[in-house]
């Protein structure tokens, strides 16, 4: 299976996607625990469809030390004993920014309430980009059906 388009060698797509991967880097810098953004970005990759962003956030997860339990039941969170609730917060808010078109109001203010109660307002702002740049992949990824399975741990 091939990509119906390479973006990175399109001029234009490549100068937008080069500042998309600068904000991703970004974000390792902040606050947030490591394991809450990968999490996070499984999440809404898996919600999103998105194989290989899917691939890439299970394999670096993993390289970074998160159990293949966690992992696993990252998808059935709500039921899962495994979580924080730091962790929970985190998912119910990428579940909700994710799906943001299924509910006229956005967010509702409990999710945000209850994200607020776990994270300052730094880790909150690296939270909602972290949502944002990982919903862009996702739709870039699956927009031109990037295929997955050959990621490496820590290639990007």
């Amino acid at each position: 299976m091939n990509a119906r388009l390479n973006v990175f060698t399109s001029p234009v797509a490549a100068k937008a996607w080069k500042h998309i991967i600068e904000a991703a880097n970004a974000l390792g810098d902040s606050g947030l625990p490591v394991a809450t953004r990968e999490l996070v970005m499984l999440r809404a990759s898996q919600i999103n469809g998105c194989a290989g962003c899917i691939d890439m956030h299970t394999k670096d997860a993993a390289a970074a030390g998160e159990s293949a339990v966690r992992l696993h039941l990252v998808a059935a969170w709500r039921e899962a004993t495994v979580f924080t609730d730091a962790e929970r917060a985190a998912l119910d808010l990428a579940e909700e920014a994710t799906r943001i078109a299924d509910a006229a109001g956005g967010v509702p203010d409990e999710v945000w309430a209850n994200a607020a109660k776990h994270y300052d307002e730094e880790q909150l702002a690296a939270l909602v980009t972290q949502i944002a740049v990982i919903n862009a992949f996702n739709r870039l990824n699956v927009t031109v059906q990037q295929p997955a399975g050959h990621y490496q741990p820590g290639r990007h």
